[in-house]
């Protein structure tokens, strides 16, 4: 059944509904895709910038873009029982069935640095070390209150005792962030361009490919590198070393990789980002069940603490990264590499 709004603000009439990716209510039109996305409590800059990324990206010549859609008000945004929406459309894109992954991300990264508008409000260019410190101490409030509690079930115990370790690691990210931004120097290659709030293997879609613009925010291109690594070595453990390098190889065809991009990516994931999602959102659902599903996922993530710093001190190598020549530091620290 068609959204009431396609049809009353946009005489669109017929549309399919279709799952395209969670969180987006998608439906097929006339060989394009349509999502709609509520952005009552989206900022209107936030909402412009986007829009110039999506419009830069036509430009560009992506053709998976998705690009916002006027209504018969001749308006972008509308309003429906106090709720406002926008309307996305892309052309009607299957997933390729053999990608190189790498490349196409690297594409993308090369279109996005072009864009000549200022974004600012999208930007997290030269703030992840206040993010971080901020996500940090907020979680170190939590903790302090939990001992002075003393836990009570499994899961608070689980934090409580973990804590200490994961502050040490997530000050050496910072650490490792901080030295970066004073010891080396970015290139060319290491300015702004639109990045992935969080960026996966199924971050366009599994049947559908869309390069959606709620997705989006303007960074560092090793934010989505780093991420897409996370993702992978925590989907595929133990067999994630031959991805990694052919991902790499495939990105550093169209873009090349500097001293500083390498260990901003290194930065990122230092940085525990599992941990801090695991308990954060622990304490923000109501549901037993879920916390019960987080309770074994925190303690999944606890019992293979040790495997994760080995794959922290094997990623260079795994990643064919020249050490010397670029003179990258290492945490000496960290678990045996398994090379």
């Amino acid at each position: 059944m068609t959204h009431p709004i396609l049809e009353k603000y946009f005489s669109i009439k017929g549309a399919q509904p279709v799952h395209w990716k969670d969180g987006y209510e998608t439906y097929i039109y006339n060989g394009f895709l349509y999502s709609i996305v509520m952005v009552t409590h989206v900022e209107q800059e936030t909402m412009e910038e986007l829009y110039e990324m999506s419009e830069h990206l036509v430009k560009e010549g992506d053709r998976y873009v998705a690009t916002f859609v006027l209504s018969k008000q001749n308006k972008f945004l509308v309003t429906e029982k106090d709720q406002d929406f926008v309307l996305l459309k892309a052309p009607l894109r299957y997933a390729p069935s053999h990608v190189r992954f790498g490349r196409k991300l690297g594409k993308l990264h090369r279109m996005g640095r072009s864009i000549q508008k200022t974004i600012t409000a999208t930007s997290r260019m030269g703030q992840w070390k206040d993010l971080w410190s901020k996500r940090l101490q907020q979680m170190e409030n939590v903790w302090n209150e939990m001992v002075r509690e003393h836990p009570n079930t499994p899961f608070t115990k689980y934090f409580v005792e973990s804590f200490p370790y994961y502050l040490g690691l997530t000050e050496t990210a910072i650490q490792y962030l901080v030295d970066t931004e004073i010891d080396d120097k970015p290139l060319a290659q290491d300015a702004g361009t639109i990045c992935h709030e969080h960026f996966y293997d199924d971050a366009w879609g599994k049947k559908y490919w869309i390069h959606h613009p709620f997705d989006w925010v303007f960074d560092h291109a090793s934010r989505d590198l780093s991420e897409w690594v996370r993702g992978k070595y925590f989907r595929f453990t133990s067999t994630f070393h031959p991805d990694v390098e052919q991902f790499f190889g495939e990105y550093q065809t169209v873009n090349s990789l500097s001293s500083f991009s390498w260990r901003l990516l290194y930065a990122r994931l230092l940085f525990p980002l599992h941990y801090f999602e695991c308990i954060e959102e622990y304490f923000l659902v109501a549901s037993e069940q879920k916390q019960k599903q987080l309770e074994e996922q925190l303690e999944k993530c606890l019992r293979y603490s040790t495997d994760y710093e080995r794959f922290l001190s094997s990623f260079y190598h795994v990643a064919r990264v020249p050490l010397r020549k670029y003179k990258i530091p290492t945490i000496k620290w960290l678990g045996k590499p398994v090379l």
